[in-house]
């Protein structure tokens, strides 16, 4: 018997059936311990993986203050104009400025006004149209075709039909921005609800479901995770339809701030409108995805590696 058959547990069984195990000395007993009867039982030396780790929000911070500092290089070297954009300096005073005075407090109020009218209007219609075409063959047949033949026309293509239509007041900037917000809603819950496993509303009709209870304990949960895209689609087309929107006479707002400084080339201002743009958009993405995480908790995901 060699000494890796005893410290393994393949030694030969004596004359009374039991394993003999020779002693072991200091070293090897340090690294294998030895049962008499039972299987034989080893250190685990534990693997020590990293010991510092860079936190997720610094890395995603990574990218955009390496631009930046670039920005601030080129712009300080003059390679980049002040003209032709101004440095993240001027820029940053430039919104200090805007703050102090009231003048960009007050236009975001405005504009988050706009969206957030936009967004409950063609939110109703196309979460209303959604269920009447996805519930029903015969609403299919009534709803989708239309929609579908709606949707392929570029949204920003009917501003001079709503200014006609509407003035040049409040009335078609929002209603600009509830076409595009009921599109994205409508394609996004009507695939949601027709994408629901047929087993499970099968499963629901034999444990004796009517009709609306299937709909409200298995389509509608089925068809929520399809809806809640497309109100992040919606979000994102709400603040792109008011860029547009605001620019048609509008006295108040992001969009007029930015038509103001065209006309001056103020580049500092545009820039600032354009990131308080970006920001609000992020916050209400984000506002989107907590509310998916409350409501979507029965369903596991893949949140990457």
């Amino acid at each position: 018997m060699t000494l890796d058959q005893a410290v393994r547990g393949h030694a030969p069984p004596d004359s009374s059936g039991q394993v003999v195990r020779p002693a072991l000395g200091k070293e090897a007993a340090g690294d294998a311990a030895v049962v008499s009867d039972g299987p034989l039982l080893e250190r685990v030396v534990a693997v020590s993986g990293r010991r510092w780790a860079v936190p997720r929000w610094l890395r995603r911070a990574v990218g955009p203050v390496v631009l930046l500092v670039l920005w601030q290089v080129l712009s300080a070297s003059g390679a980049l104009a002040e003209e032709t954009l101004a440095s993240p300096g001027t820029i940053a005073a430039t919104a200090g400025d805007l703050v102090a005075d009231g003048t960009l407090p007050s236009a975001m109020l405005v504009s988050l006004q706009r969206v957030a009218v936009g967004l409950l209007l063609g939110g109703v219609v196309g979460v209303v149209l959604a269920l009447a075409s996805g519930l029903s063959r015969l609403g299919e047949d009534l709803v989708d075709a239309t929609v579908q033949m709606l949707r392929s026309i570029p949204w920003v293509g009917v501003i001079p039909l709503f200014i006609i239509w509407l003035g040049i007041g409040e009335a078609p900037k929002i209603a600009l921005i509830s076409l595009g917000v009921a599109f994205h809603l409508y394609l996004n819950a009507h695939a949601g609800i027709r994408g629901v496993d047929a087993q499970l509303v099968e499963a629901g009709t034999s444990l004796g479901l009517s009709r609306w209870g299937l709909i409200r304990h298995v389509v509608l949960p089925g068809a929520l995770p399809g809806a809640m895209t497309g109100l992040r689609y919606s979000l994102a087309t709400a603040w792109l339809a008011l860029v547009f929107g605001e620019q048609v006479n509008a006295d108040d707002g992001l969009g007029f701030l930015m038509n103001q400084a065209r006309e001056f080339f103020r580049t500092d201002v545009i820039v600032v409108c354009l990131v308080v743009y970006a920001i609000l958009g992020l916050i209400a993405d984000f506002l989107v995805r907590t509310l998916e995480r409350l409501l979507l908790q029965w369903r596991p995901t893949f949140t990457g590696q």
